[in-house]
């Protein structure tokens, strides 16, 4: 598969293109500044120079032809403020699908957050970046064109994956090892029974591909 990560030099992207890359895959990572580029290609990516905050449909589009999966992995990060959670986690999430309907490429899996709602009350950043992955959630989800998974991963730790999750519908609260959600992912993208399907994860006691293929149904 031909596999293209927009937010391409995230912690969980990086680790993600070194799982599909080692699995045979094609990966290509988005990212917006062409220093990254080195990182992506240790991780056995090819870099696609774009950014999403000022790109057009048909830009990304361009950069999604060919790919049988989409895998949205970007975000403002802990450091921006209120208008990047709407230009980056909300926007470019939304510009990313759009792009994926014009291309053809109706895989689409996106890495979300636990606790992510629209209706989010409160006047904190965090608050307004869960209320813009709710709302690109639910854009994504409206999508007729799209197979779409949604993953909502726990607290994100950089503790050493142990390949051993909990991924169910709604899983309450708990840390994830950044390892193990790249690994989640990597099932995901290959499990196309998984669309319109919208999960949490934390670790737990399954084994990733059991986890996955418990939720597909097989």
């Amino acid at each position: 598969m031909r596999i293209v990560i927009a937010g391409g030099h995230g912690q969980i992207a990086l680790r993600l293109e070194r799982l599909l890359s080692a699995g045979g895959h094609e990966v290509a990572g988005i990212i917006r500044d062409p220093e990254q580029a080195d990182a992506l290609r240790e991780a056995g990516a090819e870099p696609v120079v774009l950014d999403l905050e000022s790109a057009t449909v048909d830009m990304v589009a361009e950069a999604l032809t060919g790919a049988d999966a989409v895998v949205f992995a970007a975000g403002a990060g802990p450091g921006s403020g209120v208008e990047r959670k709407a230009t980056v986690d909300r926007g470019a999430a939304v510009l990313c699908a759009d792009a994926a309907e014009r291309a053809g490429v109706r895989r689409y899996v996106v890495v979300s957050s636990m606790g992510a709602d629209a209706g989010r009350p409160g006047d904190e950043v965090f608050d307004a970046y869960l209320r813009a992955k709710g709302a690109a959630d639910d854009s994504v989800r409206a999508r007729r064109g799209l197979d779409w998974t949604i993953l909502k991963p726990g607290m994100l730790t950089n503790d050493a994956g142990t390949g051993l999750v909990r991924l169910e519908a709604s899983t309450g609260r708990g840390p994830v090892p950044r390892d193990d959600v790249a690994a989640v992912l990597a099932e995901l993208v290959e499990t196309p029974a998984t669309a319109g399907l919208t999960l949490e994860l934390v670790s737990g006691s399954v084994p990733v591909t059991v986890a996955v293929k418990a939720v597909a149904g097989e």
